[in-house]
Formats: structure tokens, sequence, C-alpha cells
């Protein structure tokens, strides 16, 4: 279970929702109060969101499937990249490619190209090509890579999405929602909530408070990998030990 203290929420900016103009009513129940013309976040309800989110991401971690990251906005890219890839989960930081869910296959076989491309650079087929279809193809596996190198080792549909600014990734929230995928998200006060299975309150235009929430979720998800890892040995131990004490056939006769 995160344990979240208030006070490292506040120190990062958490509480600051955006002007009260451009507010989204449905966001009503996590605001505490206006100040100075801007939305203040309720952060005992930020605190126990973020609770109940990294349960859920743990469990989903332990089952063994993926949650993709998604976050394109500047002050996110960066930390998104770096939390993700520590607990080896897949993420988009650059433009979202349409259909990355819904037409998944398709996807599937640009990382494929990706392969094949490397493939071509250590079986020596590469350097048989000219000069310039090198350089074409270097200039496509770039291209590959800074769009989808980061989901490589994702095989199939992840187990969830857990997004930075519903408002700015609403394409991959529509096709999240198209084929039933649980989505967490950070969700500022301009943002609807209701488009979200798992709201985490929270300013979502801070680098410190992107990064604090993302901390808390990431160490469950590192937590939910890790008793995965001990269950598979506790399952590995049992079955060589079932192994050692069971007695060979040709002693019972």
């Amino acid at each position: 279970m995160a344990n979240v203290n208030i006070q490292e929420l506040l120190d990062s900016g958490v509480h600051f929702g955006h002007l009260t103009r451009k507010w989204d009513p449905n966001m009503a129940p996590y605001i505490y109060t206006e100040r100075n013309g801007v939305h203040i976040i309720d952060l005992y309800k930020t605190a126990a969101k973020i609770e109940e989110t990294s349960e859920a991401l743990k469990k989903i971690a332990n089952s063994g499937r993926k949650i993709l990251f998604v976050a394109t906005k500047k002050q996110a890219k960066d930390i998104v990249a770096e939390k993700a890839k520590a607990v080896n989960m897949p993420y988009i930081t650059e433009r979202w490619p349409g259909g990355m869910l819904t037409n998944f296959v398709t996807i599937r076989k640009a990382v494929k190209k990706m392969a094949q491309i490397d493939r071509m650079k250590t079986d020596g087929s590469f350097d048989a090509l000219s000069k310039r279809e090198k350089l074409q193809i270097n200039r496509q596996r770039e291209k590959l890579e800074k769009n989808l190198g980061s989901i490589s080792d994702m095989t199939r549909l992840p187990g969830a999405l857990f997004v930075i600014d519903i408002k700015k990734e609403h394409i991959a929230v529509a096709e999240a929602q198209k084929l039933n995928i649980p989505i967490f998200a950070m969700v500022d006060t301009n943002s609807d909530p209701r488009q979200v299975d798992f709201v985490i309150p929270a300013n979502d235009d801070a680098s410190k408070s992107i990064d604090k929430v993302l901390g808390f979720v990431t160490d469950a998800i590192a937590e939910g990998l890790s008793e995965r890892k001990a269950d598979k040995e506790k399952v590995k131990e049992a079955k060589e030990e079932a192994k050692v004490t069971e007695t060979p056939a040709e002693e019972t006769k």
C-alpha cells in the first residue's frame, strides 16, 4: 500500500488546479477551495485515490500484464520515460500513433519491421545495399524507434493505461474506452473525470507534481512485479522439491 504523505504532495504543488473559469464541473467533488481565481485540489482525496490506484496497478503488474504509460506533453515526457523504464513498462511520449490500440496488429507489424532491419545489420545483408538504400532504411529505423521503440516489448494489448492529461491524450483515452481497457490517470480540474476508471485528482502541468504522483504509482508496480517473481520462485522450488522426494519406480518394485 502506498504510504502517501500529504505534506509531500503539498510541497510538490499537486494541489494547484486550473483557473476557475476553465474548470470542469464534474471535478467539483475533488476541489477543496478557490484561491486567487485558481481551484485548489483536496489533497486528502488525492492521497486516498493514489492508494486506491496503486493497489489496482500492483495487482495488474502481479498478473503479468503490461501497463502502458501515455504522456506527450513536454513537462511529463522525460519523467514518464524514466519511471516507466525503471519498472520495465511500455510508454508513449512522442505523438500517439492513431490506432495504437484499436489497430494493434498494424502497430506490431511496424515494430517487427524494426527487428527485421536490426537483423539485416547483423546478418550482413544491410552491407550489400547501395548507399542510398542504406540511408533510407536508417531513416525509417530512426522514425520507428522514436515513435514505437518504447513499446517494442509489448506483444499484446496492455492490461491498463496510465495517462497524464486526459484532455491532451483524448485519442488514447477514446481507444482504450472502445476496447474496455482500464484507464488510470492524473486528472486536473479542467478535465472530465468520468472518462477515467481510476482518477487521481492532481496538477498535471507541473513536473514536480507529475514526478511525485508517478513515484507512488511506479513503486506499487515494482512491488507487484517483485511479488510475482517471488511467487514464481516458490512454485519452481516446490516442483524441484517434489522431484527429489518422488520415489523412482524401480525402487518400489
